[in-house]
């Protein structure tokens, strides 16, 4: 009867759960951020609230993350909008001649080069001219509909704003509260429950702080070189830069070092070189020097794995994968880690 009873409570809560997460899962980006930045800003909460009263503290962190953190990025996305339209426009219109340009760029490459793009097909003008239609066409397709969509979503944008605002101010206030609830519910025994709350907050600072607080800068370097130089759209390429550089192996040099040959290509010898020089000596440092300070060496996870996780993650997920893959990641490895524990466990008992 017992089993019974617990069977029942069991799946009562399962099915409860479920259901709770069901019509949640309209705001889940809202939460997920609202969690994300509680976690990461509550050392800020935290010396706050030693001068001031809790709730006037919670209300001044979230001030401070929308003036630093959530207004800047809105900005930045309508500027993004913006240039890209114009982007859209200049390609539509025909002002720039792609052909040309990659010829430009063949002239000047060495002959171990050209024959590599000649193995792989990508020599033949013609051919790479329709190959590079058709992407334009679908990356215009793409732009189009994005902007579109933040058009038409402008009103569901602001309502999930206010949702995460709202939120944000209660997991800041009542953050530390909260975790003990969830730890009183995990059925674990304590220093399993420390280990998996331990490494999922860990790796949630460790990729704003070490991950996407690195890109932000490098996208900012990289749209400042862009803008000095007279680039067109800066601020939009200083966004895929900075999207890039979230990706291991990959970086920023994925959009400025192709610049660069460009400009060297077509003659621009000294805005080539500079941006050479200032890419690899200041956006490319950024990463060594500001990733090991912001970073503690216990969140640090295999690149390959980071890698994988960061594109999985955004594969299903979506923007919100690039927190949610890792941390999977994390806990995966904690949650094994664990496992593997338990098991050793009687093994050392009956060994002792």
């Amino acid at each position: 009867m017992r089993d019974l009873e617990d069977n029942t409570l069991l799946l009562l809560v399962v099915a409860v759960t479920l259901a709770f997460a069901w019509i949640l899962w309209p705001f889940s980006g809202a939460i997920l951020w609202a969690t994300v930045l509680a976690i990461v800003f509550a050392s800020l909460y935290r010396r706050l609230s030693r001068s001031m009263a809790h709730n006037l503290a919670a209300l001044a962190t979230v001030l401070i993350i929308l003036t630093l953190v959530i207004l800047p990025l809105t900005l930045t996305a309508a500027s993004v909008v913006e240039e890209a339209t114009s982007l859209y426009q200049t390609i539509q219109s025909g002002e720039w001649d792609f052909g040309k340009f990659f010829q430009q760029v063949l002239d000047v490459l060495p002959a171990w080069a050209r024959d590599v793009l000649d193995h792989l097909g990508l020599t033949n003008l013609g051919a790479f001219k329709e190959r590079l239609s058709a992407a334009l066409v679908k990356g215009s397709k793409f732009i189009a509909a994005q902007a579109l969509d933040i058009g038409k979503g402008t009103a569901g944008f602001f309502v999930s704003l206010a949702v995460m605002l709202y939120l944000l101010f209660f997991f800041v206030r009542d953050g530390e509260a909260l975790a003990r609830r969830i730890s009183d519910a995990i059925p674990l025994r304590p220093e399993q429950q420390r280990a998996l709350i331990g490494k999922s907050t860990t790796v949630i600072r460790a990729m704003f702080k070490g991950t996407i607080l690195v890109a932000i800068v490098q996208g900012a370097l990289g749209g400042l070189i862009f803008w000095a130089l007279g680039i067109h759209a800066a601020v939009l390429w200083a966004v895929v830069m900075a999207f890039l550089s979230l990706l291991p192996a990959v970086g920023a040099a994925a959009v400025w070092l192709p610049v660069a040959i460009y400009l060297l290509a077509t003659g621009s010898v000294w805005q080539g070189l500079v941006l050479i020089a200032y890419g690899a000596f200041v956006i490319g440092l950024v990463d060594n020097l500001l990733r090991p300070f912001l970073v503690g060496k216990d969140a640090e996870m295999p690149g390959y794995l980071v890698l994988i996780s960061t594109l999985g993650g955004i594969a299903v997920f979506g923007l919100n994968g690039f927190v949610l893959g890792p941390v999977i990641a994390a806990l995966f490895i904690a949650v094994w880690d664990i496992f593997s524990a338990s098991r050793r466990e009687p093994q050392d008992g009956a060994t002792g």
